[in-house]
């Protein structure tokens, strides 16, 4: 069987479409789609349902992905690495969202870079979850951090750890509406308090009011800035309440810089991920780092 064919198909089965395909190959559209009709004619079999927009695997599609993938990978890795030059580093692809990933899994995988036999050199994107893992099953990364748990086989995920989310403000706002009530309810001049967060959904303190309160929040975003140090800043500042991660705002609770609005008996909490194309475990840098931080998350929870 033609390696490229395989390759092709790996890329379209990744992409979820003959389009993202072809740009990532740097094939033109009828090339990839002439490409799969030669393997399919090949293995008589259909491997993709055409839809409208993109394409669905069928069962053997599936199939073939599950088994191929994870041996093209490595084939590309020992081209890229190359045969003879064992002194060069490997380079580690690490994708993750922005703040997780600078406070906690970069400090942790720098320990591994350098020149020690061992080593890697690093390289780092951040994204939300839809972009890193769709990312990753496209082969732009070898390694993400997710607050999603992937469907279907060709990605493989392990729970790295969970994060408690505090409701936090300035101490000016705390003295305001008087927090620390024991109230299930969120008192109406909690609902006053303008709102500091990354989107105009209001991802965090939505979910915060649905777990906590059963309810939704009344007030709109009043600061809306896509990385949470930056809404922690914020509220330092006094701009209104937000919903943090504990790790992010454990510092400034402890200088008294903010104060928690609300403790829950069974405060909310998001998981993270590690996630990798199925069978990169066998390359030993990525093995190496995906059990680094497992083991770096073990003192983070």
């Amino acid at each position: 069987m033609d390696l490229a064919l395989l390759r092709t198909f790996v890329t379209v089965h990744r992409a979820g479409s003959f389009t993202r395909a072809a740009a990532l190959l740097g094939l033109s559209q009828p090339a990839v789609t002439s490409q799969i009709r030669t393997l399919e004619r090949q293995l008589g079999r259909p491997l993709f349902l055409r839809q409208a927009r993109g394409v669905t695997p069928t069962s053997i599609g599936d199939e073939l992905a599950h088994k191929a993938a994870p041996h093209l990978d490595a084939l590309v890795e020992i081209a890229e690495t190359g045969l003879h030059d064992d002194s060069s580093l490997r380079t580690l692809h690490l994708a993750g969202p922005p703040e997780f990933t600078a406070e906690r899994a970069l400090p942790a995988l720098t320990e591994l870079t350098g020149e020690d036999g061992q080593g890697f050199a690093l390289r780092a994107s951040f994204g939300n979850a839809e972009e890193t893992l769709e990312g990753l099953s496209a082969g732009h990364h070898d390694l993400a951090i997710s607050t999603a748990r992937p469907r279907g086989a060709l990605l493989t995920a392990t729970a790295l750890c969970d994060e408690e989310h505090v409701l936090v403000a300035a101490p000016r706002w705390a003295e305001q509406i008087g927090a620390g009530q024991p109230d299930r309810k969120p008192e109406p001049s909690l609902e006053q308090v303008p709102v500091v967060e990354v989107h105009e959904s209001l991802p965090f303190v939505s979910r915060y009011w649905a777990s906590v309160f059963d309810s939704r929040p009344a007030a709109p975003g009043t600061v809306v800035v896509p990385d949470l140090r930056a809404v922690l800043a914020c509220a330092v500042a006094g701009a209104g309440l937000a919903v943090l991660p504990r790790y992010l705002c454990a510092a400034a609770l402890e200088r008294g810089d903010v104060v928690a609005l609300h403790e829950p008996a069974v405060p909310p909490l998001r998981t993270y991920f590690l996630v990798v194309r199925t069978g990169t475990m066998a390359m030993p840098h990525i093995a190496r780092a995906h059990d680094w931080l497992q083991r770096a998350a073990s003192e983070w929870c």
